[in-house]
């Protein structure tokens, strides 16, 4: 059985990334290896990469090199097309200008967000922009579209490595086109191995991470159909999910209280805002028997909505 309506003080810790507490014993074991290097001159095919504290830092080197000004615009195109894009994003460039979700007179430069492990399907349209472009695949580290195009129309392409591995730190700045200019912080010595020895540790189970995402978004899928919850993002073959997200297919379901009583229960979770939506986590270090736990909260909920919000602090 699982327990209902736990006390604060002894809440489980479901994160949407796969890092866990005991992670950190784990990573701080880890032998000295860089192998990871091999891994990424590979996969880029010999392309500039620079490691980032994290893929906050890499979208910010990314946008220092166009030398933006002011009133100049960056267009934000994102894979839903819905109104909502992460702070994470937003805060970054409007460090340097402004931003829209349209191409403006002053747009300046295209930045395209591979939302939730699923690409953006026409990053090579943008090109007849005659703009440059970004691409965020900070969600999307195992996915790929059909043409195997995604991460190779932007000058620069960025990652975020707690996104997918079980680490607290880490992105990545991926340079396609020789950029003028270009300025990477180094990191310390000691913070940059460790870094390396967690993603060379668990690049080596690449497919069984993949299949494990696959595998518990199926079974999320599935088990929340009975419940009347519908797939919204349509993972498609080549996709390797983020979260898994659903619509809610009957009226009057108050999205923000679903997430209020998710975070009761200790689970991470959002409403997609704009959209009767929401997401929840679908990495490899979950089990069946934690997705089961997911299940009845949400039926839970369903069966016997509560009439207010109670006051807790669910984060963001």
């Amino acid at each position: 059985m699982f327990v209902s309506d736990p006390d604060p003080y002894l809440l489980p810790s479901y994160r949407i990334c796969p890092f866990t507490t005991q992670d950190i014993a784990i990573n701080h074991l880890l032998a000295e290896d860089s192998s990871i290097d091999n891994y990424f001159a590979h996969r880029f095919k010999g392309k500039p990469f620079y490691y980032t504290l994290t893929g906050r830092s890499a979208i910010n080197i990314a946008l220092a090199a166009y030398r933006l000004l002011e009133d100049d615009v960056v267009t934000i195109f994102t894979t839903t097309e819905n109104f909502y894009i992460s702070s994470c994003v937003t805060n970054e460039i409007e460090k340097f200008c402004k931003w829209s979700r349209k191409i403006e007179p002053g747009t300046k430069l295209i930045f395209v967000n591979h939302e939730f492990g699923i690409p953006y399907p026409s990053t090579r349209e943008l090109k007849n922009y005659g703009l440059p472009i970004i691409e965020d695949c900070c969600t999307a580290f195992f996915s790929a579209d059909k043409k195997k195009e995604m991460g190779t129309t932007g000058d620069f392409v960025i990652y975020s490595f707690p996104k997918m591995f079980p680490i607290q730190i880490g992105g990545l700045l991926v340079a396609n086109q020789a950029v003028k200019d270009i300025s990477v912080p180094v990191l310390p010595p000691m913070l940059l191995q460790y870094i390396k020895n967690v993603l060379s540790h668990y690049i080596v189970r690449k497919e069984d991470i993949i299949q494990q995402r696959i595998h518990h978004y199926a079974l999320l899928r599935a088990s929340l159909k009975r419940l009347g919850c519908s797939e919204r993002l349509n993972a498609v073959a080549g996709v390797v999910p983020s979260v898994y997200m659903f619509t809610i297919d009957r009226p009057g379901v108050q999205l923000p209280m679903l997430k209020e009583q998710l975070y009761k229960h200790g689970i991470q979770c959002s409403v997609f805002y704009g959209e009767q939506a929401f997401f929840i986590p679908a990495h490899q270090a979950l089990s069946e028997t934690d997705i089961a736990y997911f299940v009845q909260v949400i039926e839970t909920f369903l069966q016997n909505p509560p009439n207010e919000i109670c006051q807790y602090n669910t984060g963001s």
